[in-house]
C-alpha cells in the first residue's frame, strides 16, 4: 500500500516565532481535507501550534502558493504557507 506524502507547512512572521519552527511535514488523517480544518487540527497537535493560530480564520493561507481560502482542498505532497494578516496604512 502506498503512504500518503507529508504535507509541507510553512510559518511566516510571528507565526513561526510563535510555533518555534519556519517548517514541518505533516501528515494529517484523511478526514482533514481543507485549508481550514488542516489549520483545526494543527492547532491540537502542541500547546505552541494552539497559541501560534489561535486566530483561526484571520490566519492568511497558500496552498502550492496559490492563495487559498478556508474550504480550498489540501492532499499529501501540499506545500501550505500560513501567515499572519498584513495591514497596511
Amino acid at each position: 500500500m502506498d503512504a500518503t506524502p507529508p504535507i509541507r507547512i510553512l510559518y511566516f512572521a510571528w507565526l513561526r516565532e510563535r510555533v518555534g519552527v519556519s517548517e514541518e511535514s505533516v501528515t494529517p488523517p484523511v478526514e482533514v481535507a481543507t485549508v481550514g480544518a488542516l489549520i483545526a487540527w494543527l492547532r491540537e497537535l502542541s500547546p505552541r501550534h494552539a497559541a501560534a493560530l489561535v486566530a483561526g480564520k484571520t490566519i492568511r493561507c497558500a496552498v502550492n502558493q496559490d492563495f487559498a481560502a478556508p474550504d480550498t482542498p489540501v492532499a499529501g505532497g501540499d506545500e501550505v504557507a500560513l501567515f499572519p494578516p498584513v495591514t497596511g496604512g
